[in-house]
């Protein structure tokens, strides 16, 4: 998926699931686009829903019961140890992505390899982080980070990662201040390690920043905080002005915007399929 999107000049969505609704809003959206996906699943959100096995089987069940044929990714986001890691790759999933980058190099380089060599023996692709990426997925973050090219350079070298996730100005959450990316390392970094390359923390970037990323090398960018804004709203509007109580109401009632939201997306992102 990410090659294809390298070689074209896009970048696929990966849009964070939290239960059955949105996996299956964000399935349906991306087949009616003809767009590829990953479905990124952080630890907390795999907690929440029961585990990764019962996470890779929803996938895998609603792909097969919603007749989708674009593809899809089942991806672990930011795994903190090499055990959450297997963890995730027996239960299923066809992408993870191993985030030692709050450690020193080499304590993420010996890390990132064992990953590697347990991923690639099941046809896994990894995803690896250098100079970690600031904010989290529950709040604001002015915090801004960028990864030293010398030792990207070294780290997908010695790691033989499938794409890679370099800090380059982006933070997760809402920004407090505007995104300050580093369209130059970004480049640099591309061209040197012809690797994918992923930008995290994707949402509330301007729409003109992300195109001149994809332009950079940025193949997947990841969408989390923007799909949790608009449905959340919706849902709100929507209890301002119902009394209903059954929970499948509910959440369907911010289905449509954030169908509108992922649409938009992969129309800015350019991974509609021709």
């Amino acid at each position: 998926m990410l090659k294809k999107a390298k070689q074209e000049k896009y970048a696929v969505p990966h849009f964070n699931i939290n239960n059955l609704e949105w996996t299956r809003f964000i399935l349906e959206q991306c087949q009616e686009m003809n767009s590829p996906v990953l479905l990124g699943v952080s630890e907390g959100a795999a907690k929440y829903m029961g585990g990764f096995k019962v996470v890779a089987d929803l996938v895998k069940n609603l792909d097969a019961a919603l007749n989708i044929t674009v593809p899809v990714a089942i991806h672990l986001d930011h795994g903190s140890s090499v055990e959450v890691v297997k963890q995730a790759i027996e239960a299923g999933f066809t992408s993870v992505m191993i985030d030692a980058s709050k450690y020193d190099l080499e304590t993420n380089i010996n890390m990132t390899k064992e990953v590697v060599e347990l991923a690639h023996q099941k046809n896994i692709t990894v995803e690896a982080e250098v100079g970690h990426i600031g904010g989290n997925e529950d709040g604001l973050s002015s915090e801004v980070a960028y990864a030293n090219i010398d030792d990207c350079i070294k780290f997908v070298n010695e790691t033989n990662i499938d794409s890679f996730a370099p800090a380059v100005g982006s933070v997760h959450g809402i920004y407090k201040g505007e995104p300050k990316l580093d369209f130059e390392l970004m480049l640099k970094i591309s061209d040197l390690t012809n690797l994918p390359l992923v930008l995290h923390g994707g949402s509330g970037i301007p729409d003109e920043m992300i195109k001149k990323a994809i332009e950079c090398g940025i193949c997947k960018l990841n969408i989390n905080t923007d799909l949790q804004i608009v449905w959340s709203k919706a849902v709100r509007e929507f209890l301002k002005e119902s009394d209903a109580y059954d929970p499948r109401k509910i959440i369907k009632s911010g289905e449509a915007s954030m169908k509108q939201a992922i649409k938009d997306k992969i129309i800015l992102l350019g991974s509609a399929q021709r």
